[in-house]
């Protein structure tokens, strides 16, 4: 008999013969998550993000790389993935930087695999335009470009959409912690700032 065996027999026999070691699971819980009256996915989504205190900037398909320019302000070093298809200023291609020269860089723009608009939470599964998951935990800033179809209701959608073989990165807001007072101290275990730009239209 092997570990297991023993485990579960000693656990038979703590139950005895009328309970039953495997019992019958409820799988009518919900699928989907359904939105509150009148919400508007996209709507929601944005003030959703705003809630974690992060900031977002609604623009057309034509204007973003207008509005990643303005979020970005005054950063000078601006880290960027592979394919992430847009004209960055000042920007530092990844091809493996370190941590240390993570750390000196202002800023990282990416592209995200969806949003989700009942938690406010942008999730990156460091595919094309995402890049490897330490170039959007180290930078203060990370600007990520979310386009409006993108956009699912819950959590719940999320998972169903999503690819679980590739690597995730969720984010609500700025990496944020706070102490047994609960002072909230932002930029500990990741970016200060989140800027999230929303693309409609």
């Amino acid at each position: 008999m092997s570990t297991r065996d023993d485990v579960l027999a000693a656990v038979r026999a703590a139950l005895g013969p009328d309970r039953p070691l495997e019992v019958a699971v409820d799988r009518t819980y919900r699928d989907r998550d359904p939105l509150p009256p009148g919400a508007d996915v996209v709507d929601l989504f944005a003030e959703r993000v705003a809630d974690y205190r992060a900031t977002v900037t609604r623009c057309s398909p034509g204007d973003v790389e207008a509005a990643v320019a303005a979020a970005l302000g005054a950063a000078t070093r601006v880290v960027v993935p592979d394919a992430l298809w847009l004209d960055v200023p000042r920007c530092v291609p990844d091809h493996g930087l370190s941590a240390a020269e993570l750390d000196a860089v202002d800023a990282v723009v990416t592209r995200a695999t969806l949003g989700i608009a009942e938690t406010g939470t942008v999730v990156l599964d460091h595919g094309p335009g995402q890049g490897r998951r330490a170039i959007t935990l180290v930078p203060d800033l990370h600007v990520c470009v979310v386009a409006a179809d993108q956009v699912v209701a819950g959590v719940v959608d999320a998972v169903a959409a999503l690819n679980p073989t590739r690597p995730q990165t969720w984010i609500s807001g700025p990496s944020a912690t706070s102490d047994i007072e609960l002072d909230r101290v932002e930029g500990v275990h990741g970016p200060r700032r989140l800027h999230v730009v929303l693309v409609t239209g």
